[in-house]
């Protein structure tokens, strides 16, 4: 009796509205019901519908995309956090940074998890490209994505630049001085690179000038650096990653993860 009641109780949950509307498929072992599962599920769909078997095995590279992924989700909630704390000033960044690791409360390890974590972020997207360009998957018709991909290591290289300065003490100094130094001397978009001063570049129009906004490290160039890490990239490497996830929805996987 309390069998046929639990049946009965199963079947008015699972034959209303609102169940209806979360489960949208039946969960019998079907191709059409694994097709639904896929497309129906916020994680899942992002892969393609039809995939071998082979495709979804973890090997030694560990999944490094799906993990340079969930690394800039992590580093842009951390950032936001840290970003409450920090004024981008020549006279308030330095002991921002100063407070955060002794007057707020755990800031010193959320300080440093962010920092890690962009280090990390830069050794994974690098691993993920190695493992692409090795196995080939950089080929037709994968040619646009591999470009996309390319693109996003550009990014990552340049959040984790002009992370550097914005803690404005030696260390950020000078490697932002030694970066737009090099900026300086890049073709055809330096004053001192090759076909510069054939294009009238001076240290007041050029490429180095536009990143610093100025002729020296200074406050203009602090503000650029923290635009240009906390707003513009983020929005860039989100709107590629969207893009890079479509073309991989649409390409397939070309081996394992």
């Amino acid at each position: 009796m309390d069998k046929e009641k639990d049946e009965k109780i199963k079947r008015y949950v699972t034959s209303s509205q609102i169940w209806k509307s979360i489960f949208r498929r039946k969960h019998d072992d079907t191709k059409r019901s694994r097709v639904l599962a896929v497309v129906g599920n916020f994680f899942l769909h992002l892969h393609p519908v039809s995939l071998s078997r082979h495709a979804l095995a973890l090997k030694y590279t560990w999944c490094m995309g799906g993990i340079t992924f969930f690394l800039f989700l992590f580093l842009t909630v951390t950032g936001v956090y840290l970003m409450f704390y920090y004024h981008p000033s020549i006279g308030e960044a330095y002991w921002d940074i100063k407070d955060l690791h002794y007057s707020v409360p755990f800031g010193k390890i959320l300080r440093n998890i962010h920092r890690w974590g962009g280090h990390l972020m830069v050794i994974t997207v690098m691993v993920h490209m190695y493992r692409v360009f090795m196995t080939g998957s950089y080929k037709a018709p994968r040619e646009f994505n591999w470009l996309i991909g390319v693109g996003l290591l550009v990014l990552t290289l340049l959040l984790s630049f002009t992370g550097y300065l914005l803690t404005w003490d030696q260390l950020g100094m000078w490697a932002i001085t030694v970066g737009t130094n090099m900026a300086g001397a890049t073709p055809l978009l330096g004053h001192e690179g090759p076909f510069g001063e054939q294009l009238g570049m001076t240290a007041h129009n050029d490429v180095r000038f536009a990143l610093l906004g100025g002729s020296s490290v200074g406050a203009n160039a602090l503000l650029r650096a923290y635009v240009w890490h906390c707003i513009a990239i983020p929005l860039f490497v989100a709107l590629l990653i969207g893009v890079h996830l479509w073309r991989v929805r649409k390409d397939g996987f070309s081996g394992s993860l």
